[in-house]
């Protein structure tokens, strides 16, 4: 069967750049659905995009769609016609489904059947159709009509252009007609120009100063603006989102390098960077040391003649928006930091829990207790929690949000505070997602977990649980950002004691009733998560969850422990008699001697297991005491072979109620040993 490349683009006023890549690869997607469906086979598929056009390019697209069967089963014959012959409606109503006359329908077997193929039509005739249903799939979350048309997309169109080989397929879509005809750069080349066939689509456009390629357009600015960074002695900070959005901008990148007064370097540039990125969309350059250099890389959309025009301009569009960060910190400065919380106290943070303000003393004497338990500076907790939230207030955060913490951490070093006090300020926030940077001093972390404890507390005591996707507060990830500074950060500290003390400091304000209980589950069940994803098996993090550490750094090691326990060749064995001897308890209705009495051994096997058992007791019991759970395990590994004789030669339910009391005595010494790690039964 023959094939032919085949293109369509969309002309459209500027797209939306954030969405731009998106909307590529949805109608990149929807062609190729709409081919597999049509069955029409073809080779790659590949997608362009450019501020003014979304195009796709389909190479080897078969001419022909292929003829198919279409075989239905319709009701029994018995079921078709009546004893006298005659057809029911069941029989009439399959024929109507058929399209065709009773009479053609087959009745030779149990069932009415019709067969008939279909011939295939040509692409030509089903290309219209499914580039115009892929159009209708982007997803676009308001689309806008234009002039007096009732067409709808995410902007008004301009041209359409759609080549099958080197034939025009007739048709309009969304009020364009398709032609071949497609427009160059707005002001290099704002003619039509003529694209001649598919595979010459990208050169054509280029001749005409346009990159249609959204993957060239972005590796051509990353290489030039690395370039031009180190031509300034120094590196760029180019965020992904950053540069993506920047492609979608341009059709013809010309990067260039701007400059801005030094004096602006004496605001944090925190402040500097996020108003240069987000609001002009600049690419900021960094010394060997990380310090913001006084320049920055635009990338323009034009060859200007004149580049200095370009950079002059960008650099007066500049200058206000760093110079109202220099009046914000100057403004903010002049009073300290502390004194803002006097601003927090009319600042609610949720209605039932009181004010930003009270959330911070919350936060102190929840941060002091932690340092306390964890081998912490009590005073620099208290004090780093007591100025956490000062920032909020602050002008410079109230015009840029993304500073709070960074804020804080400038004004706090400006009023003298400890380094770590004004780093804690910051750190409170950390990790700020998933797998993000986690807090690089005792304080901040301490203050971290203290700030998503209370968080998670306060929600939970007045009955806001996160439902499904709706999580308004991150709870879960507040949750999972305290389990990993915990066990990252090597903090061992007693969740139990910690949820309690953060529930007595809201008083009346949360109901106290089961709620460390709710809390403490939804934390350790974010572990679950955290070891599926990193490969744990479920059993392993259930078999340390029976025994239900207060420690998230004890629970982690144990589970590591039982992780290399799994490994052994004893291991399956051992969970399997766990399990056995956890059901066995489980049934046994009599009260368990408090000891192991040696003279109701009658077997040979028991004296042997309660010998094992004291010597492992004396070599475990200091192994788990010390957290050393693998070299623990380790050890109770070597009672495989005593257990394994003991439950083939003993009866444990023997008839002598005093033989059979102590057998499960000894059977649960042997359990409790385990349990001093985790319940292996679980791993059965």
């Amino acid at each position: 069967m023959s094939a032919q490349d085949f293109l369509v683009e969309l002309g459209t006023e500027e797209l939306p750049p954030k969405a731009l890549g998106k909307l590529a690869e949805a109608f990149r997607s929807g062609i190729e659905k709409g081919l597999k469906e049509a069955g029409l086979g073809h080779a790659r598929v590949q997608a362009y995009a450019a501020p003014r056009r979304l195009a796709v390019l389909v190479e080897q697209l078969a001419t022909q769609q292929p003829d198919r069967s279409v075989n239905l089963d319709g009701p029994p014959i018995q079921a078709a016609f009546d004893a006298e012959g005659e057809p029911t409606q069941a029989a009439l109503g399959f024929a109507r489904k058929c399209g065709v006359e009773l009479a053609l329908i087959d009745r030779s077997g149990p069932k009415l059947k019709f067969s008939r193929t279909i011939e295939g039509l040509p692409a030509a005739e089903l290309l219209p159709g499914i580039v115009e249903a892929s159009l209708n799939e982007l997803p676009i979350p308001k689309r806008m009509r234009w002039a007096a048309r009732k067409d709808e997309f995410v902007r008004p169109t301009q041209w359409l252009v759609m080549l099958f080989g080197e034939q025009v397929i007739d048709c309009e879509i969304l009020a364009q007609r398709a032609g071949r005809e497609s427009r160059g750069h707005r002001f290099h080349n704002p003619a039509p120009v003529r694209i001649s066939q598919p595979s010459s689509y990208l050169e054509d456009l280029r001749g005409a100063h346009v990159i249609a390629d959204f993957a060239e357009r972005r590796a051509l600015i990353a290489k030039r603006v690395e370039q031009l960074a180190s031509e300034q002695n120094g590196s760029a900070i180019v965020p992904p989102a950053l540069l993506d959005e920047v492609t979608a901008l341009v059709e013809w990148p010309v990067p260039l390098v701007c400059s801005f007064e030094e004096r602006f370097l004496e605001v944090p540039q925190e402040a500097l960077i996020t108003t240069m990125q987000d609001n002009q969309k600049y690419f900021c350059l960094l010394d060997a040391d990380g310090k913001l250099l006084p320049r920055f890389i635009t990338v323009a959309n034009i060859e200007s003649k004149d580049p200095a025009q370009i950079v002059a301009g960008n650099e007066k569009v500049v200058r206000p928006r760093l110079t109202d960060a220099e009046f914000f910190f100057k403004q903010d400065k002049k009073q300290k930091l502390e004194s803002f919380n006097e601003r927090l106290r009319n600042v609610v943070f949720q209605a039932q829990l009181g004010s930003v303000y009270d959330k911070a003393v919350r936060v102190s004497r929840l941060a002091a207790f932690i340092a306390e338990n964890t081998a912490g500076d009590v005073q620099q907790a208290a004090r780093a929690g007591l100025l956490s939230k000062c920032d909020l207030a602050t002008e410079m955060v109230g015009e840029f949000p993304e500073m709070q913490g960074i804020a804080g951490y400038y004004y706090a070093l400006n009023d003298g505070e400890p380094q770590d006090v004004a780093l804690a300020l910051n750190e409170q926030y950390m990790p700020r997602g998933a797998g993000a940077e986690l807090p690089s001093t005792r304080t901040g972390a301490i203050l971290a977990v203290a700030d998503k404890l209370d968080t998670l507390v306060g929600i939970f005591g007045i009955g806001m649980l996160p439902t499904g996707s709706k999580d308004p507060y991150a709870l879960r990830r507040a949750a999972l950002g305290i389990l990993r500074i915990l066990i990252e950060k090597q903090l061992d500290l007693d969740l139990v004691k910690a949820v309690d003390f953060a529930i007595a400091q809201f008083g009346s304000q949360v109901k106290a009733s089961g709620l460390s209980e709710q809390v403490l589950a939804f934390v350790f069940e974010r572990l679950r998560a955290r070891y599926e994803d990193e490969g744990v098996e479920v059993a392993t993090y259930l078999s340390v969850r029976a025994v239900a550490p207060a420690s998230a750094l004890d629970f982690d090691q144990r589970v590591q422990a039982v992780q290399a326990f799994r490994k052994l060749p004893e291991a399956e064995a051992l969970a399997a008699a766990n399990k056995r001897v956890s059901n066995l308890l489980g049934k046994f209705e009599a009260k368990l001697p408090e000891t192991v009495e040696p003279r109701w051994f009658d077997n040979a096997t028991e004296f042997s297991l309660y010998s094992a058992l004291q010597q492992a007791e004396q070599a475990v019991q200091p192994l788990a005491e010390a957290r050393q759970y693998r070299e623990a395990l380790e050890r109770l590994a070597h009672l495989r072979a005593p257990v394994d004789a003991f439950f083939e030669a003993v009866l444990v339910n023997a008839e002598d109620a005093s033989v059979r009391a102590n057998r499960y005595a000894l059977l649960a010494r042997l359990r409790g040993l385990f349990l001093g790690v985790a319940d292996i039964s679980a791993l059965g």
